[in-house]
């Protein structure tokens, strides 16, 4: 394959980002470096001559490849691996983990210049240490480069380094307010943001080379105090940099530097991303056959299922720089070695000698190479082996638990992971037998959520069944066809709240395989893991062992033998519980020592025979791998992890799972939100958009549910639901939001709706998104509408988003009430309060509603008049998924189509006298101006939603 670019010297032109590769020797360089344009992501080659000078230590930095480029609003950063750590070596090849990235703008050469001048200056602070970019050694303090750091600059307080008092001082104990600006951690920043003398946007500002105000208006003043020419143009340049500011200010809805902060951490300090040079590390071994070929570019070879930085590197892709497509995989990567004798010594040889024998022979090197190692005598009997753990996380519904959970319509579940274990010789020859045991998890293939603001929340199935079923045939069919035959390992449990779910599942499966022949068919195995290891008995997982144990033999090991496939795994095993984390680590950590005996016994090697019987580094690798899939997806190390690492549980392992919940908890509601927005965005499901969607409600859309399909079905299940009589003709259906309470219009919040259109009436349909069904509606006869009302609708003044007039648009509906307007009650819906009747038992025919309420009221005086409101959608979405490109139509335009279709067909119901003309209907006026809205938004509400902004972002 193509050979990619290890090493790149990343400087800045008067026109752009120059970047030039390297090859090992840093004279040798290739004649034509790639330029970088400011203010788009175009990349174009450029001469040699045209490249800055390289020898000046300030105007360069190197880099060990491009993660690529993120585009937000009209700014461009590029992302590239300053430091990386290598963690394994698989079949001869390095692998690496991204330990540190740095974002250079590419929007104007003074900033470029500045960004880089400052990852030079970070990485003169903190040289790269040899021993620790090859080895397993971690520098967990290492300071962030200034351009994206954490930095206030605040006089009281250094950043992030604990305040140190002057030699000779006397120790006194310092007041809690010291104690949390002067450590380490996010508190720590929290606080040093929050009491500096410089505010809360101060770092965000510097961050982004942005001008302080207060700086700018000072030295505003003083030239216009000096008078001088020289002054007043300096004054200029100064206001068109405050310009600019704000520009960025505004960028992503003023959360450009925490996405840059958040992109920074993710890619970088999380830890969390694998790449390798000449190894495609997205296949497992039996996969790498598959696709081996020496003249197609690395990023080709690659699984699109586990490489995650496709979209960011997709303009070097697109310009044919694909010598800087790098790609990296989200996961884990470790490795560690061990001894095994195939005559072990007896056990009365004596203690001491096991003991020393023991400490000597068995190396534990978890997440390290096996290069450079302790020279080891061996035995003639003994051998060194290399196990591998690779996990690859899948890009499709990636996110964070809570916020990506059950499946969505194409079949991809959420925290689907695919696990490899790797045996193989230290020292490989021709006769040399490479073994790999893969394993899969991912989360339970039906639709449902769970709130985050709960320590157990209870799990609410969505959808209809044959949506369930539809999903859940996707992606068996698709494991299927790429595994071979599955086993199902349901960890749940029986009884409680996660048993609906549970039971769900199993329901549908039996379905699948009933419809299925007998070679499709998806073994069903439910284990009730709590209930089996109750009183922290988690050795009791061997009875699983003992029920599947024949099945995991018979589907066997990839095994490779002198570069050719001789064996390969028939099936997998697809562990689940409710996170797919801590239950299910166990266990795949169980069935995979249970192969790993039996490949080393086919190797001669009696696992049962050996001094070693704790395998601590096996139990340490695998604890680690949890730690890793756990802190990705819940944002802390796994539960249970004790007894992954040592077999062992007690009242401490217990204590530290209690404190993993609290974390999990705080983390699902504060910090998830705005990190699952940015994995959206760099995976490019969502545009920049979502980041405006995120100020106004601090929430995220799921991209992956197409709700253009959703209100599809809505409106055409309403139709079918509602619409009684059949000679009425229906003309169209949409979905609007409206007020949540009947004849209202002012209303903090509004709930989607479904207004249906027929040739005699006006149906406003309340519909349950969950359950996909109609939960009530409300039907008024087009001739009792008097007028439609359209204008400027604002119901929050909280976010730019929600105060502009132009997309805040809506309509009201007055009529006066007849003995045919009616509002209905669906009996199956949880707010009703009549019983179920025989038709609706039955689900035949129109669906059967209760408790009609007559509108007009048997009395001489005239009913007041009744109101319906509706606000448009916003027509702009975040979505990029390809086919869900939302309404077309402006908000305006949407209001303007309905009200003109309400309006003909009103006239139409109205009788005329000869030569009179109709009169009109749609009047234009403010329904709910912005001062009205800004009237009516409570103090308490601002003040609400400052902090929950304050915190969230």
């Amino acid at each position: 394959m193509p050979s990619l670019a290890r090493k790149v010297i990343i400087c800045a032109a008067v026109d752009g980002l120059v970047l030039q590769p390297l090859s090992s020797k840093r004279d040798q360089r290739p004649p034509s470096p790639v330029k970088l344009r400011y203010g788009d992501a175009g990349i174009s080659h450029v001469s040699r001559e045209a490249t800055p000078d390289l020898a000046k230590p300030d105007s360069s930095f190197e880099a060990f490849g491009i993660i690529g480029l993120i585009n937000v609003s009209k700014f461009n950063y590029l992302v590239s691996i300053t430091r990386r750590q290598q963690v394994a070596t698989i079949r001869g090849s390095p692998i690496y983990v991204v330990t540190e990235v740095a974002l250079t703008p590419c929007t104007s050469y003074k900033d470029a210049s500045e960004a880089i001048a400052n990852t030079v200056l970070h990485a003169q602070r903190h040289p790269i240490d040899k021993s620790v970019e090859n080895s397993d050694s971690e520098n967990e303090d290492v300071e962030l480069p200034l351009a994206v750091s954490d930095e206030v600059g605040d006089d009281d307080a250094s950043s992030g380094e604990e305040v140190k008092p002057p030699a000779g001082a006397t120790a006194r104990k310092s007041s809690v307010a010291q104690d949390v600006i002067s450590k380490r951690g996010s508190y720590g920043r929290f606080a040093q943001r929050w009491f500096s003398k410089s505010g809360w946007m101060q770092d965000q500002k510097r961050s982004m080379g942005l001008t302080d105000r207060a700086e700018a208006e000072a030295a505003a003043k003083a030239a216009a105090e000096k008078g001088s020419k020289e002054a007043m143009v300096e004054e200029t340049e100064r206001a068109q940099a405050l310009a600019e500011d704000t520009e960025r200010a505004r960028a992503a809805g003023g959360l450009l530097p925490k996405l840059l902060r958040t992109t920074q951490i993710l890619f970088g300090s999380s830890k969390s991303f694998f790449f390798a040079y000449d190894y495609d590390l997205t296949r497992s071994l039996a996969q790498q056959q598959a696709v081996n070929a020496t003249d197609t570019a690395l990023h080709e070879l690659v699984d699109p299922m586990y490489f995650w930085n496709r979209h960011t590197i997709q303009p070097f892709i697109d310009a044919g720089a694909s010598q800087f497509a790098l790609p990296t995989m989200q996961g884990f990567v470790g490795q560690c070695s061990f001894i095994v004798d195939s005559q072990p010594p007896q056990v009365d040889d004596g203690a001491q000698e096991s003991m020393e024998m023991k400490d000597m022979r068995t190396e534990s090197t978890p997440a390290s190479p096996p290069t450079e190692r302790a020279s080891i005598d061996l035995r003639p009997s003994e051998k060194r082996f290399d196990i591998t753990v690779v996990s690859r996380r899948s890009v499709k519904r990636a996110g964070l638990r809570y916020h990506r959970r059950g499946i969505d319509d194409e079949g991809f579940v959420a925290n689907s992971v695919e696990t490899e274990q790797i045996l193989s010789p230290s020292k490989p020859d021709d006769t040399s037998k490479i073994y790999s045991f893969l394993q899969i998890r991912g989360s339970i293939p039906v639709f449902f959520k769970q709130s985050p603001y709960s320590l157990k929340p209870v799990p609410i199935l969505q959808h209809s069944e044959e949506a369930n079923y539809s999903a859940l045939k996707k992606h068996f069919d698709r494991a299927r066809d790429k595994y071979g035959s599955l086993q199902i390992v349901n960890l749940v449990e029986k009884h409680g709240t996660e048993a609906k779910v549970g039971d769900e599942f199993e329901r549908l499966v039996q379905r699948l395989n009933g419809e299925s022949d007998d070679s499709r068919k998806v073994p069903f195995e439910w284990f009730d893991f709590h209930n089996a290891c109750r009183g922290m008995k988690f050795e009791n997982v061997s009875l699983l062992l003992d029920i599947l144990g024949e099945k995991v033999v018979g589907m066997g090991s990839t095994i490779e033998d002198g570069n050719k496939i001789t064996a390969r795994q028939t099936g997998v095993l697809r562990t689940n519980c409710m996170d797919c984390l801590d239950r299910t680590n166990v266990s795949q950590s169980s069935f995979a020592k249970y192969m790993l005996d039996l490949q080393l016994k086919a190797e001669g090697f009696d696992m049962a025979a050996q001094r070693d019987q704790e395998n601590s580094w096996f139990n340490n690798l695998w604890a680690d791998n949890g730690d890793a899939i756990s802190k990705q997806y819940a944002s802390t190390g796994a539960m249970k992890g004790d007894y992954t690492r040592t077999r062992k549980r007690d009242y401490r392992g217990a204590l530290t799972d209690v404190g993993l919940s609290l974390t999990r908890f705080y983390n699902g509601m504060v910090n998830d939100f705005f990190l699952q927005a940015t994995i959206d965005f760099l995976l490019g499901n969502v545009t920049a958009l979502v980041f405006e969607e995120f100020e106004s409600n601090m929430m995220t859309k799921d991209p992956a549910v197409s709700m253009l399909r959703m209100r599809e079905q809505a409106i055409e299940l309403c139709q079918k639901r509602v619409v009684a009589d059949e000679a009425e003709e229906f003309i169209g259906g949409w979905t609007l939001l409206s007020p949540p309470v009947p004849d209202t219009i002012a209303s903090q919040t509004l709930e989607e709706v479904v207004l249906l259109l027929t040739d005699a009436a006006l149906y406003l349909c309340r519909f349950d998104w969950n359950s996909d069904k109609v939960s009530s509606f409300e039907r008024v006869e087009l001739c009792h509408v008097e007028k439609i009302k359209v204008g400027t609708y604002i119901t929050s003044t909280l976010s730019r988003a929600q105060i502009d007039e132009e997309h805040n648009v809506g309509f009201v509906v007055t009529y006066c009430p007849g003995f045919r307007d009616i509002m209905r009650v669906n009996t199956r819906s949880l707010s009703s309060l009549a019983s179920k009747s025989k038709k609706d038992e039955e689900g035949g025919g129109p669906l059967n509603f209760s408790g009609i309420l007559n509108r007009r009221q048997q009395q001489s005086a005239p009913p007041p008049d009744k109101k319906m409101a509706f606000k448009a959608l916003y027509a702009q979405s975040s979505i990029a998924a390809v086919g869900d490109t939302g309404p077309k139509l402006s908000e305006s335009q949407q209001v303007a189509a309905i009200c003109s279709e309400i309006e003909r067909l009103v006239q139409l119901s109205k009788p005329t006298f000869a030569g009179t003309e109709r009169p009109a209907v749609i009047e234009k006026g403010e329904i709910v101006s912005l001062a009205e809205a800004r009237k009516s938004t409570g103090i308490l509400e601002q003040l609400g939603h400052s902090i929950k902004k304050l915190v969230w972002a």
